[in-house]
């Protein structure tokens, strides 16, 4: 695994299993860099697909992982200004990322915000403190470019999500449309306040 630019701390995660056995897994999150592009848009476009594709027609799949959703186009998010990608490994293994964005919303006016724009892991790393990392290492983060608050926004049917973001103390505050291919869609729209930055 690339040594660059890491962040938060290195972490081992003990489990018990039904069986009885414990696993350990030790996730690093490192932000990365442009040699990362083509890495990030595959954990997306197969993240999304298995986390949407059950509750979506195939045509409306197919649609937004074309035209909004290409390889093409998250490569080139990777090393835009104002946005930080954190990319996690578990056991040296790609297992997710997040997206932060310098990105205001229309009800935060004047307040110092940065946007979760995406917090994805995969399926085989789901419930082994990838996200729960993934979500530390985006506060530190957002507290250390000394932000407010952070804000998402999160499918209003995701209720693992939801809870999972609830559990760090976001709160609902509004909402907003998401357009799935042809399907418009309801987000929540969900705040961290950091307090003093």
């Amino acid at each position: 695994m690339p040594q660059k630019s890491q962040i938060g701390t290195e972490k081992s995660v003990l489990f018990c299993v039904v069986c009885g056995n414990i696993i350990s897994v030790m996730i690093q999150i490192k932000q990365a860099g442009l040699s990362d592009a083509a890495l990030i848009a595959e954990i997306s476009r197969e993240t999304f697909y298995e986390t949407f594709a059950a509750y979506n027609t195939k045509s409306d799949m197919d649609k937004f992982l074309s035209e909004q959703f290409s390889k093409e186009q998250l490569i080139a998010e990777v090393g835009k200004e104002g946005y930080t990608f954190l990319l996690a490994y578990a056991d040296n293994t790609p297992a997710g990322y997040t997206l932060m964005k310098e990105s205001a919303h229309a009800d935060l006016p004047g307040e110092n915000v940065i946007e979760i724009s995406r917090l994805y892991a995969r399926s085989s790393f789901i419930g082994k403190g990838v996200g729960q990392s993934l979500m530390e290492a985006a506060i530190a983060k957002a507290k250390e470019l000394q932000k407010n608050h952070i804000w998402l926004g999160v499918w209003e049917h995701n209720h693992r999500a939801i809870a999972f973001y609830k559990k760090f103390g976001f709160e609902k505050f509004s909402e907003h449309d998401f357009v799935l291919g042809d399907d418009v869609q309801r987000d929540w729209v969900m705040k961290l306040g950091l307090g003093a930055a």
